[in-house]
């Protein structure tokens, strides 16, 4: 099983975070720029790191021209129900 995580990615910040909400979007702040999939790899990476999970446990199911992104997380992640919520309550 698996886990949808709709996400709104901001690639070239100036640091790089996962926390608060666009809209109903999970915000993923990337250094990289948006060039080649390269914000789209570290959006995905940094969301695995804040979720304790493994890089391969994400992954893009669609938006990768976009800046909106849908992923998606196995649920073998320990509890990544709780952290996803954690994360959208940062601000």
């Amino acid at each position: 099983m698996s886990v949808r995580v709709a996400i709104r990615v901001k690639p070239g910040a100036s640091r790089a975070r996962v926390g608060g909400l666009h809209g109903d979007r999970l915000v993923v702040a990337v250094n990289a720029r948006a060039v080649d999939g390269a914000a789209t790899e570290a959006a995905l990476a940094a969301l695995a790191g804040s979720l304790g999970a493994r890089r391969r446990n994400v992954r893009l199911v669609s938006g990768a021209t976009s800046r909106d992104k849908l992923v998606e997380v196995d649920d073998a992640v320990p509890g990544l129900a709780g952290r996803l919520d954690e994360l959208r309550a940062l601000g």
